[in-house]
């Protein structure tokens, strides 16, 4: 097995604990540890921490060490100087919106599992060709939504995907029903007010309901 197969069959078993992936943007540090709980609580194991603040892997590191049970992850992985750091704070995954070939390129350097995005037909078989069969779908509702992806599985059986972006507690059952869907990607269980108000046990029941789908 390569180590790009190697590293797939690591993000394929992440993507696979449960039906949607908590992507979360931590403004502040204190928030991170009670967040991760919470989802993990909940019954949501796999968090995606967005590289999108300044605290952000400050919050990776101590989801990491504090956390048991939480299998944390990098978002937003836009350089190789991102992933570098991504897996030197202890991040177990790493997920990009897209995809550029000097990225690609870090990724195969790194021992970091990756998911990268796509959106359209052309740059989900692009990755396919450098071996990546788990991809990410984004943005999702925008690009084209449930339909767009359904009909990208006859003629590409051989990739799965993580759609996120613009998906709700509401419209995860139909994205879950598809073939070529191993999970979802959602933040509607650490949206910015139950985080700023604290709210972790609504965070947990969020995180319940979404294990359960």
């Amino acid at each position: 097995m390569s180590a790009i197969e190697i590293k797939q069959a690591q993000v394929e078993a992440t993507l696979r604990l449960g039906p949607v992936v908590a992507v979360v943007v931590i403004d502040v540090l204190a928030d991170a540890v009670p967040l991760a709980r919470a989802l993990v609580s909940g019954g949501i194991k796999a968090i995606e921490v967005t590289l999108r603040t300044p605290v952000a892997l400050d919050a990776i590191r101590a989801m990491a060490a504090e956390v048991e049970g939480a299998v944390t992850g990098a978002g937003t992985l836009l350089t190789p100087s991102d992933i570098a750091a991504a897996a030197k704070a202890g991040a177990l995954f790493g997920v990009s919106p897209g995809a550029t070939p000097v990225l690609l390129d870090a990724a195969d350097d790194s021992p970091l599992p990756w998911l990268p995005g796509a959106a359209t037909a052309t740059e989900a078989m692009s990755l396919f060709e450098r071996g990546y069969r788990l991809q990410k779908f984004f943005p999702a509702t925008q690009a084209g939504g449930p339909d767009y992806l359904r009909a990208l599985a006859s003629p590409l059986p051989g990739i799965r995907f993580c759609p996120t972006g613009g998906i709700t507690a509401a419209t995860a059952p139909e994205w879950l029903a598809l073939s070529n869907v191993v999970c979802v990607g959602g933040s509607w269980m650490s949206a910015a007010k139950l985080l700023r108000a604290g709210d972790w046990a609504a965070v947990e029941s969020l995180a319940r309901a979404a294990a359960a789908r």
